[in-house]
């Protein structure tokens, strides 16, 4: 059986949200969201390399079970990184990214990792938005890191949190 864990919040709507383990059978209620709320998604096969590779990985469900988000961290020499990370779209900018920043940093702590480091798309300024509000620093670019829109590529903005 899985270990799960009750996110503690102020708000009785927050308070119900548990986090548990990525197992292969959120995969399809992953995809949802992320199929959702990126303009280019991972995909299956992204999600089942990362269970397979054994990275960390998380979701966050409703008590009732509806999936409210996940998250995938790598943990190398002594950073994690945050490969992914997604709020169902009915719940942006309640506080569910934070909470989930939370669990990234309790992980990366119980990890023995002193910082977690990530990128974003210039693009997502709601995302850009929460990390900078978290604390995380912009420390460089990758040049057209990302797929964007007709064949062209964007940028990564490479942000890291010092614990």
């Amino acid at each position: 059986m899985s270990a799960v864990y009750k996110v503690t919040a102020q708000s009785p709507a927050l308070s119900s949200l548990r986090f548990a383990p990525m197992q292969m059978n959120d995969i399809p209620d992953v995809l949802a969201i992320e199929n959702d709320v990126y303009p280019h998604p991972w995909t299956r096969g992204n999600f089942l390399d990362s269970l397979y590779t054994g990275y960390d990985t998380w979701t966050l469900r409703e008590e009732s079970g509806p999936l409210a988000g996940y998250f995938l961290l790598m943990m190398a020499v002594d950073e994690s990184h945050l490969l992914n990370i997604s709020v169902r779209r009915d719940l942006h900018g309640q506080g569910v990214g934070r909470m989930q920043l939370d669990k990234v940093v309790q992980r990366t702590r119980e990890n023995g990792m002193q910082s977690v480091l990530l990128e974003v798309r210039p693009s997502n300024q709601r995302a850009l938005a929460v990390y900078q509000r978290y604390g995380f620093l912009e420390i460089g670019r990758r040049k057209g890191y990302y797929p964007a829109a007709n064949g062209t590529r964007e940028d990564a903005i490479v942000m890291r949190f010092q614990l």
